[in-house]
């Protein structure tokens, strides 16, 4: 059993989603497990190889305890049936308290995709006759939607003032996708610097919003609880 379970559609995009939130959450003692979809081999830059090494250096900056990658073809999420049930199955074996998957609304197709069917394999996993490899049925506490390029209003936010170094240092990390394009490197959206001022100007957002240096910003499909009107609760 773990405490969380973060979902990407490609290497980096935890990172750069909820990259502070997850080191601040292994900082509190949290266990953590990172799941990637795909290996990313539709990307204009990195080998495969070259992108999972990456994301396990990444993990371990991080400080999760664990990275997994189902290797499903690269902007091809949900189209094998069998996408779902795997999905299911890796659910109820590792048995999260909470799963965060990418927003339902992005640019990227698979990011749409992936939100979809994760959510979906969220549902199916707590239902005791749904059949799949991974154990008994398994109801997560919530499923949160980080956000990756959207600027929507989030539900709540995290403050990741403290761990905003942390999340850079595993963004850079991915050096395939990051470093700046030369000779052997195809100029892509993700490697100018207005990309890396876009994440941080998000966060930034976030953050002032709230009264912190940087946040990073989740939604929820269903209200949230609270013991009290006050803002701050002994």
């Amino acid at each position: 059993m773990i405490d969380l379970l973060v979902f990407g559609p490609h290497p980096d995009d935890l990172e750069i989603g909820l990259g502070g939130t997850i080191a601040r959450e292994t900082a509190r003692g949290a266990r953590v497990g990172l799941c990637d979809l795909t290996a990313g081999e539709m990307g204009s830059n990195g080998t495969v190889d070259e992108r999972l090494a990456e994301s396990e250096a990444a993990r371990v900056v991080l400080g999760a305890a664990w990275r997994e990658n189902l290797r499903w073809p690269d902007r091809r999420i949900g189209k094998d049936p069998a996408h779902l049930d795997q999905a299911v199955a890796f659910i109820r074996r590792h048995r999260p308290r909470v799963v965060a998957v990418p927003y339902w609304a992005d640019r990227h197709p698979d990011h749409g995709a992936a939100s979809e069917l994760l959510t979906e394999a969220c549902f199916n996993a707590r239902l005791r006759r749904y059949a799949s490899d991974g154990g008994d049925a398994w109801a997560v506490d919530w499923v949160c939607y980080y956000f990756i390029n959207d600027s929507v209003a989030p539900s709540f936010v995290v403050d990741i003032s403290g761990t905003v170094e942390q999340k850079n240092a595993a963004i850079d990390c991915h050096v395939t996708q990051f470093r700046p394009p030369d000779t052997a490197t195809v100029a892509t959206r993700l490697n100018t610097p207005l990309f890396r001022q876009l994440i941080d100007s998000r966060d930034a957002q976030f953050g002032a919003l709230a009264g912190v240096r940087r946040a990073e910003g989740f939604v929820v499909r269903e209200p949230i609880v609270r013991s009290s009107l006050m803002k701050r609760v002994p």
